[in-house]
């Protein structure tokens, strides 16, 4: 025995344990990106069949980015006032319903509706689950419980299902292909709407039908207040002035705002480039569908590695600011190698883009758990999903303006350069470490200076008192 007092379990939360927390954040994790995975081979090449050009693409991609933009902050600040499992129920419906239009969608108004809806989804997801882990950890644990584990797990499950999922969505048009006629069924019998190029994104509605129910049936929640839509609608906006306000109150939080502005540049720039580069090194589509995914699920696999050592490279470079700034170091040279190899197919040039694309995704991996460590010590549960949502939000509004930025410009290395610097200049905001924060009492898990969290807005009435944080250390 060690007569330290044991923190009472919520049992608003189910009376989940952190290990059970732990493992139904990493299901939810994997059901939610495994039919995005699906579609990520496929996605641009689907859409070259329908007859749509690269510049109507990168407008069919800043739809999506923009919509997630637009909403991130609205439906963050939704999900801090309603709760996180309908939330995520909801996003689950709409990408049920954009998978569909993307599947059969052979219209442009189609597949821009089913991008919109999919950015949609993409907001209301990206803060809610995590919140929901975190809530529930700090009800079972306490405020110092370690979250940094579990983070890295949901970021490696994450990864897994995207790499699993390439690798299906991109073989499935292959072995459709190799059966005599079999290529040419679904195409006659639905009059041309759904081709062997758009059979992973249908299959990719059912398992959205999956993660609904699993959502529903496995995450349990402290009720919240009743409430009504005056109310709902009256709260959202003070979350979003909240959100807006957090980086400009403390510049660790704004250093992890524009690291998420320089990835959002990184990824613009691999998931519209690659595929095309893959094609043309192959000579057909089915064939570039199935290298891409290959390389795809390798560069998720990298992901998923570097998250798991996202904790090894914080305690080896001395923190968890360090290994932000190794882990960004590392994609400027991904990305760089991948310019420098735009012109030539040799197998050395091929080679060493392979490289620089598993650098790529190996830095941001590894990168991911280290910031969001850093913001979730930051910011109290009554704003976390707002916080994740600007944090998003970030992201998406620089992936959409990259993203049409590349598809403007020439062929060749320009664009890879490009985004290689922005990832720099998100590196050397890292060189030099985050002031202090104001003491609190409490160890530090690394043993260094701790700090009150920064509340996210005058939601803290709206969650119920047990999840109300302590200060956390930094």
């Amino acid at each position: 025995m060690t007569g330290r007092p044991v923190p009472a379990v919520s049992p608003g939360h189910g009376g989940l344990d952190g290990a059970t927390a732990r493992r139904r954040y990493v299901t939810v994790s994997f059901l939610f990106w495994l039919p995005i995975g699906m579609s990520i081979a496929t996605g641009v090449l689907l859409f070259t069949e329908r007859g749509m050009g690269l510049a109507a693409i990168a407008g069919f991609y800043a739809v999506h980015s923009l919509t997630a933009a637009a909403m991130e902050l609205p439906t963050g600040g939704l999900s801090d006032v309603i709760g996180r499992r309908p939330v995520l129920a909801i996003a689950g419906l709409l990408n049920l319903t954009a998978f569909t239009l993307i599947g059969l969608g052979a219209a442009g108004w189609a597949i821009a509706l089913g991008m919109g809806l999919m950015g949609l989804a993409r907001a209301l997801s990206s803060g809610p689950a995590e919140a929901w882990y975190v809530d529930t950890v700090h009800a079972h644990a306490g405020p110092d419980a370690d979250l940094r584990t579990g983070l890295a797990r949901g970021s490696s499950a994450t990864s897994a299902a995207l790499a699993l999922g390439t690798l299906l969505g991109g073989g499935l048009p292959w072995l459709l292909g190799l059966a005599p006629g079999l290529g040419e069924w679904p195409a006659d019998t639905t009059g041309g709407l759904v081709i062997p190029l758009s059979v992973p994104a249908l299959l990719g509605a059912l398992v959205e039908g999956v993660f609904v129910l699993y959502v529903l049936s496995a995450l349990p929640e402290p009720p919240r207040p009743r409430t009504t839509l005056r109310r709902v609608m009256g709260g959202v906006p003070a979350a979003i002035a909240a959100g807006l306000r957090l980086g400009a109150r403390d510049a660790l939080i704004r250093r992890i705002l524009l690291t998420a502005s320089a990835a959002g540049a990184a990824l613009a720039a691999v998931e519209l480039l690659t595929p095309g580069r893959a094609a043309a090194l192959m000579g057909t589509a089915e064939s570039g569908a199935l290298v891409f995914a290959g390389l795809a699920c390798a560069g998720f696999l990298c992901s998923a590695l570097g998250s798991q050592l996202a904790p090894f490279v914080a305690r080896f470079t001395g923190g968890s600011e360090r290994a932000v700034l190794a882990s960004l170091g590392l994609v400027t040279l991904g990305l760089t190698l991948l310019g420098l190899t735009t012109h030539t197919m040799s197998p050395l040039a091929t080679t060493v883009a392979v490289t620089g694309y598993g650098l790529v995704y190996l830095g941001l991996g590894a990168a991911g758990p280290n910031e969001n460590d850093l913001l979730h010590r930051r910011v109290d549960a009554s704003g976390r999903a707002t916080a994740l949502s600007v944090q998003s939000l970030s992201l998406q509004l620089v992936a959409a303006g990259a993203g049409l930025g590349a598809g403007a410009l020439p062929p060749g290395p320009l664009p890879w350069l490009l985004a290689a610097t922005a990832v720099l200049a998100g590196a050397l905001l890292w060189v030099r470490r985050a002031a202090p924060a104001p003491p609190h009492h409490g160890p530090s898990a690394t043993g260094g200076p701790v700090a009150a969290p920064v509340p996210a807005g005058p939601l803290h009435d709206t969650a119920p008192e047990e999840i109300h944080p302590h200060a956390r250390p930094t």
